[in-house]
């Protein structure tokens, strides 16, 4: 879809994915994996729900979406909760994203929202652009594991996941697991945690 058809989406209220509390694979993984707060990054914010929880635990959040629509509703959110959050209307594939350089990367269904190849792979490689270098990359996918099907998230591989990443992430888990709505479905669904891969030799990249 483009800018004014998830614009559209928020306008009307048809949003199977949104959330009303945070996503329970960012708090299993920054305790699992010892994320200390610093600045972290929500691609596909959506309307916010997870950023202002970033910024409830004490990290320096940014959340940006393509939907100017769902960045208002997101600002508004953070208002009325008491969250220090940055929120920009920004294209991930074509725009840059500021604030970085950021130790957290988190999507929730923004990664396999995008077109399979080379769209994937940009994604990627845009991700890694505003990670630190050793810096975490947590998303979350639709999978293939479950049979095809008309509406719901869209599915992705095991294969197509590490194919588009691992140019410039290692991946330190992949792992079968659920997306769940506030309507309590819950679908099959990746859960996938990478370090950004640091420069050859370990200097710093300019």
């Amino acid at each position: 879809m483009n800018r004014n058809e998830w614009d559209d989406r928020y306008r009307t209220g048809n949003l199977p994915w949104d959330r009303t509390t945070a996503c329970e694979h960012l708090a299993w993984a920054i305790a699992a994996f010892a994320v200390a707060p610093g600045k972290a990054v929500d691609i596909g914010c959506g309307t916010g729900t997870n950023a202002i929880w970033l910024a409830q635990h004490g990290f320096e959040a940014t959340g940006v979406d393509i939907s100017a629509r769902a960045v208002e509703m997101a600002r508004a959110k953070a208002a009325d909760a008491g969250g220090d959050c940055t929120f920009a209307a920004v294209d991930f594939l074509h725009e840059a994203v500021g604030g970085g350089p950021f130790s957290l990367a988190f999507d929730r269904g923004c990664f396999h929202s995008v077109g399979p190849g080379d769209e994937r792979a940009a994604f990627a490689c845009g991700v890694a652009r505003l990670l630190e270098p050793g810096g975490l990359w947590l998303s979350v996918s639709g999978s293939t594991d479950a049979p095809p099907r008309d509406g719901g998230p869209p599915q992705v591989s095991a294969r197509e996941i590490t194919e588009a990443v691992e140019e410039h992430f290692e991946i330190l888990l992949l792992q079968a697991e659920h997306l769940r709505n506030d309507a309590g479905e819950t679908l099959p669904a990746w859960r996938c945690v990478m370090r950004r891969r640091r420069p050859a030799g370990g200097g710093s990249e300019g």
